[in-house]
């Protein structure tokens, strides 16, 4: 039997799922991977621990079902996007560990640019807003910091790319350096206008053309794995940074149409065609991934902690022991009871796009539990989620019908009934909450014919679960209104 194979490198851990025919998952494995914090507001990842799970968990759920290289028609890559690498071509090994999207170390170079009037200038270009979040800075800050760095990119002897140009490069033993246009429209190098590396944004970041990959389609064969890491053979045919595979992977092929990804951060991101356009509302605009080899464009809404808050409860508080227990602890009470957490713990994204915000837990009493807390924090994903449709809205001027959601986060009802109350639109949540491995697999699956077109997968499309709003217009006013005041407090705190 035949399968694509969807490997889905995140933020906090690395996936590799088997779908069959039908979209179906047939196996799945997963490992999470270390996260390294040097200092406040530093957020790295060893790139050799990112490889070596990452195949590993190839390897598992193929084994999982007795499955062999030569059972996959095709692979697609998906991937935290921003999180940026530097690497030796003679070598193959890095030079620096990998700056993660989170990291909030440039911040200072960003308002010397803004001082410089070139904010303006990249966002034209870009769709982009000037911050930390994005590639570029953190590529400059490699050179400028690793001994020597500067001086090798100028004779050519290093590489950058994000996540996916990292594992391609391995799995094809060096042989092809290339990113899709979706993770190169977030490295505040590409324009987004024109389809190309821009000389100019290269100059102002100080980076050397020659450390740039390939840009290619997101759905187009690539090249064959080349390595002896279980996958000998097997065609690389799909790349798309996470976000816009799960904006692909839930069908969101037209205009208007909109999801949001919980996972370690939170992604709402709206379909809006063929025409660039720039946010009036700090929202981004970024490529979308598809199969017509056209640039075609959506607005993206950027939540930076969103899962990441559980986490943050599990490892930090000791409030749970995993995970998934958070909604149980969620549920012990009837409500926050006055309880908010903000948590910006790396400053916020859209749509305020502030670095020096705070993590802010107030409303609390001699009554407070930890299931206060608990609650508190997922009330808080979907009040992030919330201010982001309000920009969307604001933007398109067409108030959204409903929302469509996935990543790991979403499979928490709780959370899921209080983003529709919160909203007062129903939330639609797939069968399949995989959809950023499956849209890897869709544009995999479709470059290589192991599915004939999207209407097929459109009508494989089944089984999607509706939370409808049931809080009354007038309690929902008074919570969003008591969230946007915490949020206010969170912004003045280190201003």
């Amino acid at each position: 039997m035949a399968y694509v194979l969807a490997l889905d490198q995140g933020t906090t851990s690395s996936r590799a799922i088997l779908f069959d025919e039908d979209s179906t998952i047939a196996a799945v494995a997963q490992h999470e991977f270390e996260q390294l914090y040097p200092q406040q507001g530093w957020v790295e990842h060893d790139p050799v621990e990112i490889l070596t799970s990452q195949m590993s968990c190839a390897v598992e759920a193929l084994g999982a079902i007795g499955a062999r290289p030569r059972d996959i028609a095709a692979i697609g890559i998906t991937n935290q996007r921003e999180t940026a690498i530097v690497w030796e071509r003679s070598t193959s090994k890095p030079i620096h560990p990998a700056i993660v999207w989170q990291d909030r170390r440039t911040a200072g170079f960003c308002r010397e640019l803004e001082e410089r009037g070139l904010g303006d200038i990249i966002s034209s270009k870009t769709g982009l807003v000037l911050d930390p979040y994005f590639s570029a800075t953190k590529v400059k800050w490699i050179l400028d910091n690793v001994e020597g760095a500067r001086a090798r990119a100028e004779r050519g002897e290093l590489a950058f790319g994000t996540v996916d140009s990292w594992l391609i490069w391995h799995l094809t033993s060096g042989h092809r350096h290339v990113t899709d246009v979706t993770n190169a429209s977030r490295t505040l190098l590409f324009n987004i206008v024109r389809g190309e590396w821009d000389n100019e944004l290269l100059e102002i970041f100080s980076i050397p053309a020659s450390m740039l990959p390939e840009v290619v389609w997101s759905s187009q064969r690539i090249g064959e794995v080349t390595t002896s890491l279980g996958l000998a053979g097997a065609s690389i045919a799909g790349i798309a940074g996470d976000q816009q595979a799960a904006l692909f992977g839930q069908l969101c092929w037209h205009p208007g149409e909109a999801k949001n990804t919980y996972g370690t951060g939170c992604f709402l991101l709206q379909n809006i065609g063929a025409k660039f356009i720039r946010s009036k509302h700090k929202l981004i605009t970024t490529l979308a991934a598809g199969t017509h080899k056209r640039l075609e464009y959506a607005l993206e809404g950027s939540i930076f902690i969103g899962g990441a808050v559980v986490q943050w409860l599990r490892d930090n508080l000791n409030l749970i022991t995993s995970s998934a227990e958070v909604e149980t602890l969620a549920r012990s009470v009837a409500s926050s009871d006055g309880v908010v957490f903000v948590p910006a713990f790396v400053g916020l994204g859209a749509p305020h796009w502030d670095p020096h915000a705070s993590g802010m837990l107030i409303g609390l009493g001699r009554g407070t539990h930890p299931g206060h807390i608990a609650r508190a924090a997922l009330e808080a994903i979907a009040f992030q989620v919330a201010d982001v449709l309000d920009a969307v809205e604001s933007e398109t001027g067409t108030p959204l019908g409903a929302l469509r959601v996935d990543g790991g986060a979403a499979v928490n009802d709780l959370l899921m009934q209080f983003q529709a109350d919160i909203l007062g639109v129903p939330v639609v949540r797939p069968q399949v909450t995989e959809t950023t491995a499956l849209g890897a697999a869709y544009l995999a699956g479709l470059a290589t014919g192991f599915w004939d077109n999207p209407d097929e997968l459109s009508a494989k499309r089944r089984g999607d679960e509706r939370f409808t709003p049931l809080m009354e217009a007038e309690e929902r006013a008074a919570r969003r209104a008591q969230w946007k005041n915490a949020v206010e407090r969170a912004r003045r705190w280190n201003a």
